[in-house]
């Protein structure tokens, strides 16, 4: 149930009350946390999704069997751990990154999870490599976390490759409150929430950041 405050976005969400959580529901193991801290030991912005959130992406591609996973932005890769757990045995993830530094500290966090022989880290311009793993498809599971302005280019290319039944997942849709806004990020943005919902059924859940789940049609 909810009441008229919660309905209006008022959250009964404390820190202790989501530590709490976190500890009973997130516990981390070692390969899980040395993604999560590793921002803070490497100059990188600590904007990976956060502990609850990606429990929520491994139970995710648990309930659908994911076997072939795809996910835009893998930064220190504790995301793509999480998505990489809840595949089925057998399953594969293709995980694109810009950037060579995280992309080369993801591979060492997947490493120690143990999981580089089920994940592949494409490393440059997912606009540019996309295009080389749709091969591969058609894919149970496309999550995107990565720059804004191209959420809109993002959804269509996981919208023709995904699986009728597979999931579309993005992060951030919320466009930290300035989804509402003008603007060429705010327009790609919701570009990217009308396609999915024409395409999908869908949902905005209410993360902190808000995080958009599509069930394509």
């Amino acid at each position: 149930m909810a009441d008229t405050t919660s309905r209006t976005g008022v959250t009964y969400a404390t820190p202790e009350i989501l530590g709490y959580l976190q500890r009973v529901h997130v516990p981390h193991d070692g390969g899980l946390e040395q993604a999560f801290t590793a921002p803070g030991h490497h100059g990188v912005p600590a904007i990976q999704v956060g502990p609850s959130e990606g429990k929520l992406l491994e139970l995710l591609a648990r309930l659908v069997a994911a076997r072939r996973v795809v996910e835009v932005g893998t930064l220190m890769g504790y995301s793509t751990i999480h998505l990489a757990r809840g595949m089925a045995p057998g399953g594969r993830l293709w995980t694109c990154e810009y950037d060579p530094k995280h992309a080369r500290l993801a591979r060492h966090h997947l490493a120690a999870a143990g999981l580089s022989d089920r994940v592949e880290v494409v490393e440059g311009a997912a606009l540019d490599t996309l295009p080389g793993i749709e091969g591969h498809g058609p894919f149970d599971v496309v999550f995107i976390d990565a720059d804004k302005q191209n959420y809109d280019h993002y959804g269509r290319w996981a919208l023709r490759h995904l699986r009728p039944g597979g999931l579309l997942i993005g992060d951030n849709v919320y466009l930290f409150g300035r989804l509402l806004e003008d603007g060429p990020e705010a327009a790609a943005m919701r570009r990217f929430h009308e396609e999915a919902a024409a395409a999908c059924h869908s949902v905005c859940v209410p993360t902190p950041d808000g995080l958009l789940l599509g069930v394509r049609r």
